[in-house]
């Protein structure tokens, strides 16, 4: 009797986890700047300055631990007065590499982790920054409040992301 209860509970399961909950997202965005990575990471790779090249970012604050270590957790306001909490979750200067994850926030996403690089350019003075995201939408449920469905949740990563790039370049192609 047992097997039996055991083996319709493993044939139930695939279907009870695809019932419920969202899928996972990802956005990946990459701009090439005409500037060696270690002026590009002067700007990109700290951590408690991110209103330094992203524009909706009005202002950048360490609550907890210390910045650009591992365990900082940074509080962003956006330029509308929404706020962002961030923990940094892996760092290296060496790499050029930061790994950080939203706690919480007004972007409609959830269980969001990020890594952005800057890695050697095609050139001696050139760069390449990639920022990649895995999320999935705020709304996990099956049926998504507006505005919180995997559409947004992507659409508005892609933004942020660009329009961060697209100002870091030229932030730092700047003399």
């Amino acid at each position: 009797m047992k097997i039996r209860h055991i083996a319709l509970l493993a044939r139930a399961l695939p279907a009870l986890a695809f019932a419920h909950g969202a899928k996972k997202l990802s956005v990946e965005e990459s701009v090439e700047i005409k500037a060696p990575p270690a002026k590009v990471w002067e700007k990109a790779g700290q951590f408690g300055d991110l209103g330094a090249w992203l524009p909706p970012i009005k202002t950048t604050e360490i609550v907890a631990g210390k910045d650009n270590t591992v365990g900082a957790v940074r509080l962003l306001t956006t330029q509308d007065g929404g706020t962002v909490k961030e923990k940094l979750l892996k760092y290296s200067a060496a790499q050029r590499m930061m790994k950080y994850a939203i706690l919480g926030g007004v972007l409609p996403v959830s269980s969001y982790s990020a890594t952005l690089k800057v890695k050697q350019g095609p050139t001696k003075d050139s760069s390449i920054v990639v920022w990649h995201a895995n999320f999935k939408r705020k709304d996990i449920s099956d049926a998504p409040k507006a505005g919180e469905d995997d559409e947004t949740a992507t659409k508005t990563i892609h933004a942020v992301f660009r329009a961060g790039l697209d100002n870091l370049k030229a932030v730092s192609e700047s003399k």
